[in-house]
């Protein structure tokens, strides 16, 4: 192997690890334990009740029954502690809670969020779990009652896993999958649009084979996450297409792309094609932008960083997400730039034996 040849090559084994590394963990690394439903989901205040909690990914039967602590809880100021805690089995537990008379604010009911401290699970949290009604037939009484047993001294766990979201579950793993597709449809249609922009100002036919195979190799990464989001959709949103507006304006900007190849096949004389489909290509990657990250977040959309919120936040991200998200991206990204490479290649020998270079 050539010292040329070596440096060039060095990329495209680092793309190849870091695919295989985002697979594998982003399909083997555990989620968090979590809460999946409390039942019943209603109380009145003035009232005892044993509220059963159902676990995901978790072990109550690991530790003693006296070392689980379990809230129901408003604010940071207000929470409930659960009494006569019983583990019925690896994913369910029981505790009874005695409601004050009264809420912690004047509403006339409340969400409380239900918390579980075990010491060998961690913390799980399910927001709002709990629906807490004032009944107006009870005395009042001050809210001291929910300052007793304040949430505090949790056993935080601190391992290699991936975050547990109500909803999405295990289809968090898409996320190593679906959204690197974007990022390199994006970097493979800037290095189109560079090459067709290289090809206005020198019309080498070299230019024109790498903006049309970075284009192509674009567009297949754009349908891939399509495909993958559109399984995503099915899972979380009951269907795999529900005119989202990032989805319609996702299915637009494939659309225009489409028609940068139709436009480069119609023409007679190669060169004239080339150079108009050129043309095409900067307008095309010109209504890129709009489309996928202007347009979306001016409507409300089911996709996290609609309506102006930042996507991929600290809600969103957690530092073990980041540590497979980003190879991720790196890795696909480079694995596009390889396969446009090759498309390249390939159709120089094409070209060669038409007799067009």
């Amino acid at each position: 192997m050539s010292l040329n040849t070596s440096k060039i090559a060095w990329w495209k084994i680092a793309s190849v690890a870091l695919v295989i590394y985002s697979i594998v963990a982003g399909m083997l690394v555990p989620l968090k334990p979590g809460i999946t439903y409390v039942s019943p989901e209603t109380a009145q205040t003035g009232q005892t009740l044993t509220l059963q909690m159902h676990g995901y990914n978790s072990f109550y039967t690991r530790s003693d029954v006296s070392d689980i602590r379990v809230w129901l809880q408003y604010d940071s100021l207000h929470a409930l502690r659960g009494q006569s805690l019983r583990v019925l089995s690896d994913t369910v537990l029981a505790a009874t809670f005695v409601f004050p008379n009264d809420l912690p604010r004047p509403s006339p009911s409340v969400m409380l969020n239900a918390i579980i401290d075990h010491p060998a699970d961690g913390v799980s949290l399910l927001p709002d779990a709990v629906e807490l009604s004032r009944d107006t037939t009870a005395v009042a009484v001050t809210a001291a009652d929910w300052r007793q047993h304040p949430v505090g001294q949790l056993n935080i766990k601190k391992d290699f896993s991936f975050p547990y979201r109500n909803v999405i579950y295990e289809s968090i793993r898409n996320t190593y999958f679906h959204v690197p597709m974007w990022f390199a449809l994006m970097f493979l249609f800037v290095a189109s649009v560079v090459y067709s922009v290289r090809f206005l100002l020198n019309p080498l036919p070299h230019f024109d084979r790498k903006a049309a195979a970075y284009a192509e190799t674009g567009l297949l990464f754009g349908f891939m996450g399509l495909a993958t989001g559109m399984l995503w959709a099915h899972y979380a949103w009951g269907a795999a297409w529900s005119n989202d507006i990032k989805q319609l304006m996702t299915a637009v900007a494939l659309l225009i792309y489409m028609a940068y190849f139709i436009l480069r096949s119609s023409f007679d004389e190669p060169e004239k094609g080339a150079r108009l489909a050129a043309v095409y290509n900067i307008f095309a990657f010109a209504s890129l932008i709009p489309l996928l990250y202007v347009v979306p977040r001016m409507f409300a959309s089911l996709h996290p960083g609609a309506t102006g919120n930042p996507a991929f936040g600290s809600q969103d991200l957690d530092n073990t997400m980041r540590m497979v998200f980003y190879p991720a991206i790196l890795g696909f990204t480079g694995l596009g730039f390889w396969m446009a490479e090759l498309r390249a290649r390939y159709q120089r020998v094409a070209d060669k034996a038409l007799g067009l270079d």
